[in-house]
Order: structure tokens, then C-alpha cells, then sequence
């Protein structure tokens, strides 16, 4: 028996066979050739297989997970079609006498390391595509199926991590848990799991690996524990987990379709954060009374180029038909910082975290900002549609933002086209400015939704980004406390509503303390929907 520590990614316990999927690229032989003309056309051969594979992925995926989460299988057909990394092949080929499949190894890893190395920290996640890509045509060059696409039963995969092609592959009837060598608390892995209600563990280290693919093991996704070859007793001892797991979640189902009302009759309301089309249908599938923070950004990061104002309006319209009705609040382009998307251009920055982000982006670009706020509006005719502004600090910023859309209404009004002219408006509370000022900003809005890990981050000054400042990052810090406070009450001293739409809105160990405060909505994670309830409702 081994125990491995590691990061917990996703809650939940998990027992089951390992089924470690290797990346065909890392464990490759030179081999060299005779004939490169004829390791050219094997080349192109696979590349024009692996084109059409990613072309049925995106149809599959569309149909399964709706359209935005097929959007990666376009991007990386486009790698496959990069004149530089066709032409880096060709010459390995031709010049060293590779092998197809070792000069697509080494492009892969010279462009993957050039991605890394750059300061952009959209450009350092292609990283991940060009390996992923290159593995895939790598495959076919020698043969082998992946392992992610022919999962036959219930296991627990395992890999240094996984791209985010493989996690839109699993089937989770078939996913007991995952477990990642690398990555962080919040890869795309982590976040998938998370989104699925998936037991995961990240960053186990190199004790991880091929040679563990058969083993039994138990993962505990929350305290970060993976037990290969457990013993008896501890097999036992996780199976009586799983059968209480089992008893909470059969628990869970009877607070269904039930208000979030405490013993003494206070009621707040529970909404979802969702990414995207496919997180809707889970905000529904959880029992979500809304939507409190649509994650707009996802249209920019999957895009080489500005997503049209079609492009969104079918997202934001789609998740307004499967909401019927419940609010879905929009919250507008979150780009900056660590969510960088190339084509925007934004300047290299010391300290992009408090640079040219979100709202101020909108404000020095308003055609772009006009374009989403269009596809916005539009939606609105289709369902309960509001405008929630990010990285809000000033008044001024909230006035802008406004006339903009004043402008665009005018625009619609002119063309006749169909929209609800009383969409509200509302702003993420989450620096420390907009706390402080909060009596004033509730004079200019419809709504507060506070944003607590941002305003942890610019408040306690700790990148939520560093690992090793967590002993620093105290979640429950008082000032904290007393931020989300006083917004509350200058919310409702204006007359408005006041919600949180960050980590700390799941967090069972404050519902009490937010409900005392008077917030009026809590938005998280689909899965903590029915749990955070039963805790409201147990609430005297």
C-alpha cells in the first residue's frame, strides 16, 4: 500500500482500477530514414486523417456539450494547417532524416516550448494544444487508438495531465475520478472535474506513472489522499464512504425544487456560475434558480479573431431558452490578466492582475463592447437576460458603461429589432474601491453580484495565482467579512440586490454568517446547488 499527497481538485471519494493514459510523444525512439519523400507523404497522410478526426470530434462534442465546447477541435485543425508547423516537419524530414513520427515529436516540443515561453498567459495554454494536436497525428502514425477515446468501463484515469480534447471525451458514467501527476487547482482538468462532480487530484508527482495502470486505488479528491493498492481495511473503510456518499446524495435529491428558506423563514436564492452552453444544462440539472455569472469570456479565449455578434448571440440565446425564463445574468468580457486572448494586443504588463482588464478593456475599445452588448440585448427577447460589468473601481467607469448601452438600444430601436429595453444592469463588486464606495455605485445600478475572489486578492494584496502564498490567502479574513458587509447593506439602503458569485458563496461554513448579512443570492458551481441548500434550509 502507497499513499500519495497530493492537491485535492474536486471533492468526493472514488475507488477503482487506474487506467494511466500515456502521451505517445515522450516516450518516442529516433529512428531514422531512407526514403524522406515517402515519410513526407506518411506525413501528410496522417495529417489529413487527424483533420477529419477532429472535424467528427467537433460535430460529436457540439451535439453532446453544445457548440462552444467543439470550438478547441477547430483551433486545433487550424494548428494542423500552420504553414510553420507543416514546414518544421517537412525540413526534420528532409534535412535530419527523421521519421514522420519523430519530426512531428520534435516540432511538437520546440513549438510547445516557444508557446510556454512567452509572457502572454492565453499563448502559454497552446502550449498544450500543439502537443495534444501532434500526439494525435503521432497515433495515427504508428497505429495506436487513444486510450481516452475507447474507454469500455468504470476507471480512474490517470496522466501527467489531461488536454482539454481528452476531458471532452470521457464519458462520466465511465469516470470514477481522475488523477493528474501535474497541473493545478485550476487547469482545465480541475475545472472540468469540478464542473462534473468528478473526485480529482492533481500534482501527485512522479510516484505517479505508467507502471501504476492496472493498480487498484482510492482517491479522497478532498484532502488530496490517492492509496495505491489499499489493504483490506482501508478498501473496506472506503467502500462504507461511498455508501455514505451515496445515502448524501439520494438526501440531497429530496431538497429538489425546494426554496432555500431557513427554519426561521428567511429565504435566499441559489443560481449558478456557468462557462458556457453545456454548463447550463447542469445549472438546470442541479435544480439552479438562475443563472448569477455567465462567464462570457470563453467566446474570446476559443477564438483567433473577435467573435462576431452572431456568434454570441447564439450562446447567450441558448442559455437563455434552456434557463425558461430564470434570470441569467451576463457578465461582459472578463479579458486580462490571466485570461489573455492574442488578437487583442494588450500591451506586455509588470502586473497585468491590476493592468488593462475586463471593463477597462471595453471602455478603451467600445466598438468591441458594443458588439457583445448588441448580442446581449438581443438574447434579451428570448428569456430573463441582465448585464453584469467586471473590475468595477469608479462611478465614472459605470456612467461610461451605461451611455454605451444607451447608444446601442438606440441602434436596435432604429434597425427594430426585438429586445427587452429593461435589461438591468449591475457591476461584480470586487475590488476594495468599489466595496468602500458601494453607497455610491448603488445610485448608478440595478444589482450588486460581489465577486470574493478578486476582492480576497486586491484586499489581503496575495496572488490567488501563487501556490505558495495559501497560507496567506485567509478566505474568511475579517476585512473581507466586512467588505461583503457593508456592500450588502449600501445595496439595500439604495433599494437594489445584493449577491456573491464567488468561491465563498459555496462555502458552507459562511452561509449562516451571509444570511445574517442580508445577501440576497448566492451563485456557485452547479454540483454545490443542492448541497449549499440542505445547509440553508437546516439553518435556524
Amino acid at each position: 500500500m502507497l499513499r500519495l499527497n497530493g492537491k485535492g481538485a474536486s471533492p468526493g471519494v472514488a475507488v477503482g482500477r487506474i487506467k494511466f493514459i500515456s502521451h505517445t510523444m515522450e516516450f518516442l525512439e529516433k529512428r531514422l530514414i531512407d526514403d524522406p519523400q515517402s515519410e513526407i507523404g506518411r506525413f501528410e497522410a496522417a495529417r489529413a486523417l487527424a483533420a477529419v478526426e477532429l472535424g467528427e470530434l467537433a460535430v460529436s462534442t457540439a451535439a453532446k456539450l453544445g457548440k462552444e465546447s467543439s470550438l478547441l477541435f477547430e483551433i486545433h485543425a487550424m494548428m494542423l494547417d500552420d504553414l510553420d508547423y507543416r514546414e518544421a516537419v517537412i525540413t526534420r524530414i528532409k534535412g535530419s532524416k527523421f521519421s514522420a513520427e519523430y519530426a512531428v515529436s520534435e516540432t511538437a516540443i520546440e513549438f510547445a516550448k516557444d508557446f510556454s515561453d512567452m509572457d502572454v498567459k492565453y499563448m502559454q495554454t497552446r502550449a498544450a494544444d500543439v502537443l495534444d494536436v501532434s500526439r494525435r497525428v503521432i497515433d495515427i502514425l504508428i497505429g495506436k487508438k487513444r486510450e481516452s477515446e475507447v474507454q469500455s468501463e468504470p476507471v480512474i484515469l490517470a496522466s501527467q495531465d489531461f488536454a482539454p480534447s481528452e476531458t471532452a471525451q470521457f464519458e462520466r458514467d465511465r469516470t470514477l475520478a481522475l488523477i493528474t501527476i501535474g497541473g493545478s487547482t485550476n487547469s482545465h482538468t480541475a475545472i472540468f472535474a469540478r464542473t462534473m462532480a468528478i473526485p480529482a487530484v492533481i500534482g501527485l508527482g512522479e510516484s505517479l506513472d505508467e507502471k501504476c495502470d492496472g493498480q487498484m486505488c482510492v482517491v479522497d479528491g478532498s484532502s488530496g489522499l490517492v492509496i495505491l493498492d489499499p489493504d483490506e481495511q482501508t478498501l473496506n473503510e472506503t467502500q462504507e464512504r461511498l455508501r455514505k456518499q451515496k445515502e448524501l446524495i439520494e438526501e440531497l435529491e429530496k431538497f429538489r425544487g425546494l426554496p432555500a428558506t431557513t427554519k426561521s423563514g428567511k429565504t435566499i436564492k441559489i443560481f449558478a456560475n456557468i462557462g458556457n452552453v453545456k454548463d447550463a444544462h447542469l445549472a438546470v440539472k442541479n435544480d439552479a434558480e438562475g443563472i448569477g455569472l455567465f462567464r462570457s469570456e470563453f467566446l474570446y479565449l476559443e477564438k483567433t479573431d473577435y467573435p462576431d455578434e452572431e456568434t454570441q448571440l447564439a450562446a447567450y440565446k441558448s442559455v437563455a431558452e434552456i434557463l425558461g425564463g430564470r434570470q441569467v445574468i451576463i457578465r461582459t468580457l472578463d479579458i486580462g490578466a490571466d485570461k489573455q486572448a492574442a488578437y487583442f494586443k494588450l500591451p506586455s504588463e509588470e502586473n497585468p492582475a491590476l493592468g488593462l482588464r475586463a471593463l477597462r478593456i471595453c471602455l478603451k475599445n467600445p466598438e468591441v463592447f458594443k458588439t457583445q452588448l448588441r448580442a446581449i440585448y438581443r438574447a434579451s427577447a428570448f428569456g430573463q437576460v441582465a448585464i453584469m460589468l467586471p473590475m468595477v473601481a469608479s462611478p465614472w467607469e459605470v456612467i461610461r458603461a451605461k451611455e454605451i448601452a444607451s447608444e446601442v438600444k438606440k441602434d436596435l430601436d432604429q434597425s427594430q429589432i426585438a429586445y427587452d429595453p429593461k435589461v438591468p444592469i449591475g457591476i461584480m463588486v470586487e475590488t476594495p474601491a468599489a466595496a468602500i464606495i458601494s453607497d455610491l455605485l448603488a445610485k448608478e445600478v440595478d444589482f450588486f453580484s460581489i465577486g470574493t475572489n478578486d476582492l480576497t486578492q486586491y484586499t489581503l494584496a496575495v496572488d490567488r495565482q501563487n501556490s505558495s502564498l495559501d497560507d496567506f490567502c485567509d478566505t474568511h479574513h475579517e476585512a473581507i467579512l466586512r467588505l461583503i458587509g457593508q456592500t450588502v447593506n449600501n445595496a439595500h439602503a439604495n433599494g437594489i440586490w445584493c449577491g456573491i458569485c464567488g468561491e465563498l458563496g459555496a462555502d458552507p461554513r459562511l452561509a449562516e454568517t451571509f444570511i445574517e448579512m442580508g445577501v440576497d443570492e448566492l451563485s456557485v458551481t452547479p454540483p454545490a446547488i443542492l448541497p449549499l441548500k440542505k445547509r440553508v434550509r437546516e439553518l435556524s
